[in-house]
């Protein structure tokens, strides 16, 4: 028994490389004649099954010697110039998905806007029109605001916008959006009215591409997912409510994968600190 484990102990100490040596490979071989299996066998003797069908190809022609692994590939000019060429493209591609993701300079220099029609809550009157839930993000920071209105109307974007605007702790220069008739308009267009009141530029995505849309369109699925989608809810106020309460924790709490200071994830609160933080830094 005590020889039995010394021997398993030694071969947990091997290196998962150690090579065969001829006594093994004899013993693979001799085992294998008497039934043993190819699988039972590398488990046994920790290698692969591969391994163990090279050993017994060599062994039926009495071959039990340790092999010299010699792969001349790895030596060629020519492997090594193509393989050079693989991986530079490869670093080509991420740095131009890098550029594609841009990302702005300071709170407010771009915010996303979207709408999603709200699903039913369960056992609501179906002849009462569905809700939209409106978000804004901001690209910097990532700072959610986000609320639910009776519909998608003109009317609804605009008093969306002019209680972000109260309530956000950044001045906005830029409103990014599709081109939904809820955000683009005439001057007269309430959307469209209370961005050009508060000095507001706006900017849209590309015809028939809303994924270019991209920050507004994954918070609205984080939301969706993590908070809306609960079927709980005995009323809309609830619902509203709930949503309050989860943007002030996706906003103070909730770390950001995408904002980072150092290794350290931050919450978008966190962001904002930071960026003041550095503002007062350099004007003291």
């Amino acid at each position: 028994m005590k020889l039995q484990k010394l021997y398993l102990l030694t071969q947990s100490l091997m290196h998962k490389n150690t090579k065969l040596t001829p006594v093994r490979r004899r013993e693979i071989y001799n085992l294998w004649l008497k039934g043993a299996k190819i699988t039972h066998l590398a488990d046994q003797f920790m290698v692969t099954r591969k391994i163990i069908r090279r050993v017994i190809k060599r062994a039926k022609r009495g071959d039990f010697t340790i092999h010299k692994s010699i792969n001349n590939r790895f030596r060629d000019a020519f492997y090594g110039l193509k393989h050079l060429s693989k991986t530079e493209k490869k670093i080509k591609g991420k740095l131009a998905r890098k550029a594609r993701r841009y990302e702005k300079d300071y709170p407010g220099e771009m915010v996303h806007f979207d709408s999603k029609r709200m699903p039913r809550i369960k056992g609501e009157d179906k002849n009462l029109k569905q809700e939209y839930l409106f978000v804004a993000i901001d690209d910097y920071s990532r700072h959610l605001f986000a609320d639910i209105m009776p519909d998608k109307s003109m009317e609804s974007s605009g008093i969306f916008l002019e209680t972000m605007i109260e309530v956000v702790p950044y001045r906005m220069d830029c409103a990014y959006s599709d081109n939904g008739k809820e955000f683009k308009g005439t001057p007269e267009h309430d959307f469209v009215w209370v961005c050009n009141a508060n000095g507001i530029e706006q900017q849209f995505t590309r015809v028939r591409r809303p994924q270019t849309n991209g920050k507004a369109e994954r918070v609205i699925r984080t939301l969706l997912e993590e908070c809306l989608r609960i079927r709980f809810f005995s009323s809309r106020k609830e619902r509203r409510q709930f949503l309050q309460n989860y943007v002030h924790f996706y906003n103070t709490e909730r770390l950001h994968t995408a904002l980072k200071n150092g290794k350290e994830k931050l919450t978008p609160c966190q962001a904002l600190q930071m960026y003041l933080d550095s503002k007062l830094d350099t004007t003291l």
